[in-house]
This record gives structure tokens, C-alpha cells and sequence, in this order.
């Protein structure tokens, strides 16, 4: 009977499994790349140590980075002025980082969807990292941790925005980086 039993619950256990498989590949100790969809790049995953790397470059470039998430309705009406800067701009000169907030949970049914449906070019990462008392000041000193938040920095000149942006402002801000 015990037999039974065991052999029962195995069937039951195999019949339940997923067939949908997540291949979760750890490239480093700060990054984690999931792979689920073959219609999009892989979204890339960083705890704030793995994301450091992208506010300290110190090439000639221009970088704009905006945090942001798509359940914030300021962040998603100024996006497209990202796009259109990121446009604009040979990637030489300018380069656009969107850092999602969005909860991990969400990043395949509201995220992926959401970059999909908006076309984004501009490269997306997403920071899973629950410490936000120990990341947001290395962002910034004076954030408060709202958002949409953005930095536009080049070596060693760097500006926080915790605000919106309309086109024409986040150009002028940038403008001031590139001459």
C-alpha cells in the first residue's frame, strides 16, 4: 500500500510540472539574465552593485539614465522624450539607460509586455534590489527615492533630476553635457 502511495504521489508530482521552463543563467555574481522570450532581448536583472557600472563610465559620452516603472504614470508619459533624445543622438555621443523599478514579479506579465508595446530602443535593465535605504543615496545624496528620477553625467560632470521631464528641458540639460 505504502507502494502505492509513493508511486501515486511521483505520478501526480510529474503530470504538475510546468512545461513552460525558465532558464535562469547566473552571468555574474551581480547580474541575472532571464531567458523566457524569443520575441525580445533578454531583460537584463542587477542588484545596485551590478548597476554601478552604468552611472561611473568615464568615456566621452553623455549618459542619461532615468529610473522609472510602469505602474508610474509620469515615468511612462515622459518616455518617449527618452526615445526621441536616444534618436537624436549618434550613440557616440548619447548613451539612454531606463533602470525599471517595476516589482520582480511583474517583469514578464507588465514589463517585457510593456517595452514590447511601447517599441523601446533605448536599453532597459531592471534593479531587484529590496535595500533601497542603501542604494538610493549612493544614486544620489539628495533623492528622496521618488520617481522618475534621472542623472545625466559625462566623466566627471554629473546633474540629479528628481522630476519630469517635457522634450524640450531634458534636451537643454543634455545639451549643456555635450558642449
Amino acid at each position: 500500500m505504502r507502494i502505492k502511495l509513493m508511486l501515486l504521489l511521483l505520478s501526480l508530482i510529474v503530470s504538475c510540472k510546468n512545461k513552460t521552463e525558465v532558464k535562469l543563467e547566473n552571468v555574474s555574481e551581480n547580474r541575472l539574465v532571464k531567458h523566457v522570450d524569443e520575441k525580445m532581448p533578454d531583460l537584463e536583472i542587477y542588484d545596485f552593485n551590478g548597476l554601478e557600472k552604468f552611472l561611473n563610465n568615464t568615456d566621452n559620452k553623455v549618459y542619461v539614465v532615468n529610473f522609472w516603472a510602469t505602474w508610474c504614470a509620469p515615468c511612462v508619459k515622459e518616455l518617449p522624450y527618452f526615445e526621441k533624445l536616444r534618436e537624436e543622438y549618434s550613440k557616440d555621443e548619447l548613451e539612454v539607460l531606463l533602470v525599471s523599478l517595476d516589482f520582480p514579479h511583474l517583469y514578464d506579465t507588465k514589463l517585457k509586455p510593456f517595452i514590447r508595446e511601447h517599441q523601446l530602443k533605448s536599453k532597459v535593465v531592471a534593479l531587484d534590489d529590496v535595500d533601497m535605504n542603501t542604494w538610493i543615496p549612493k544614486v544620489d545624496t539628495t533623492w528622496s527615492g521618488s520617481i522618475p528620477a534621472t542623472i545625466i553625467y559625462k566623466k566627471g560632470n554629473r546633474k540629479f533630476y528628481e522630476q519630469s521631464f517635457d522634450f524640450d528641458t531634458l534636451k537643454g540639460e543634455v545639451e549643456q553635457f555635450l558642449n
